[in-house]
């Protein structure tokens, strides 16, 4: 009688569990996708403050950090750590350019994996993600997020990206999360908050 209970207990625990998150219909991720495509074309800037967590299976604590993001349309992104320590990536003319603690430098952009990320963020100003042929998208809901979930195509990208996942607020085309896991099973999650749309930008944000 125990075990039966116990059984019965595991079902509801599971049910609850995986009821999270249900796969959207094709109309659904159809009207979603139009609708995030059709909004974003409106951003022309976007700058938001985020945390930033990533969590490796040889540390025993997650690294935490904090910083802001900014974008211009239609391809430059910034990204500005202030804490625990200075480091900033800036993103345009696909390059890549990198200022840490004082040391700067730049690199080709397609040689980065985090070049995945922001293809995505700047995509998801202008639309353009959903259609990008690098990933598989499969999307799901739940009662307080629409998420688009990227599953890299080429076995060359699945060496370093298993998925990037995209969390949108219901009734908002901007991303709140993002949640990335890699091929070697450490997750990095970027949450964003404070979110300005179309505030005037100076150059300087993207400049080293």
């Amino acid at each position: 009688m125990l075990k039966n209970i116990t059984f019965v207990a595991f079902l509801l625990i599971s049910s609850l569990v995986f009821a999270q998150n249900t796969a959207m219909t094709s109309n659904e991720s159809k009207a979603f996708v139009t609708k995030i495509s059709s909004e974003s074309q409106q951003i022309k800037t976007l700058q938001s403050d985020f945390v930033q967590t990533k969590k490796m299976d040889f540390l025993d604590k997650n690294i935490v950090t904090s910083g802001k993001m900014s974008l211009k349309s239609p391809n430059t992104l910034s990204w500005k750590y202030t804490r625990p320590y200075q480091y900033s990536i800036i993103f345009k003319e696909n390059k890549i350019f990198i200022n840490d603690q004082g040391k700067k430098s730049s690199v080709d952009a397609k040689s980065k994996t985090f070049e995945k990320i922001n293809k995505l963020i700047v995509g998801s100003s202008n639309g353009k993600m959903f259609s990008d042929p690098e990933f598989v998208v499969r999307y799901f809901k739940n009662d307080s997020y629409n998420i688009a979930k990227f599953i890299p195509k080429s076995a060359q990208l699945l060496k370093y990206i298993k998925q990037i996942e995209l969390q949108f607020p219901k009734n908002q085309s901007t991303v709140s999360q993002v949640n990335m896991t890699e091929a070697s099973g450490d997750t990095t999650n970027i949450v964003f908050k404070n979110t300005k749309i179309n505030a005037p930008i100076p150059d300087s944000e993207f400049s080293l």
